[in-house]
């Protein structure tokens, strides 16, 4: 069992977010889940900077379907980092692992492909209760973490281009 705090991180290690433009990608799947983690991915963008217009928010029906929403994202906006939030429960039959692999493989190939940071934010739990103890339980918040990770991967690439 995990027992890192998600949300736990130095603020003075993130850079401001005030001029990035983000997009974020949440599965309605399981979304008493998913949406506690984009309200915390939201809250720790605007709590380093980033605007309500900056912030580009799309659904998607479920964590498969959150690559090709992110990759929709990249083609027709401009954005700085794009976080893809979901939540995939193991069941009794091999799905999860189907699910899970390719959501990872999905967002590790626009990483290359697009050449902006893609965010893995997705939860893959043995039980509804591990996700609820990482989507702003007792373990924290993986939107949160997902989130400073965006701002910190978007100012390392804009560092790299000067």
């Amino acid at each position: 069992m995990s027992t890192t705090n998600l949300s736990a991180y130095d603020p003075k290690l993130v850079p401001d977010a005030s001029d990035m433009r983000f997009g974020i990608v949440v599965s309605d799947w399981n979304m008493e889940v998913t949406w506690s983690l984009l309200d915390g991915a939201v809250k720790i963008l605007k709590k380093h900077g980033a605007t309500d217009k900056n912030i580009v928010i799309k659904h998607v029906p479920g964590s498969f379907e959150l690559t090709l929403g992110a990759q929709f994202l990249a083609e027709y906006d401009d954005m700085d980092a794009i976080i893809c939030l979901g939540c995939v429960i193991q069941g009794e039959t091999p799905h999860f692992n189907y699910i899970c692999q390719g959501v990872t493989q999905g967002i590790t190939q626009l990483n290359m492909e697009y050449n902006i940071p893609f965010i893995f934010g997705v939860l893959t739990t043995l039980d509804q209760q591990q996700a609820v103890n990482r989507a702003g339980g007792i373990h924290g918040n993986k939107g949160d973490e997902a989130a400073v990770t965006a701002i910190k991967m978007a100012a390392l690439q804009r560092e790299m281009e000067k």
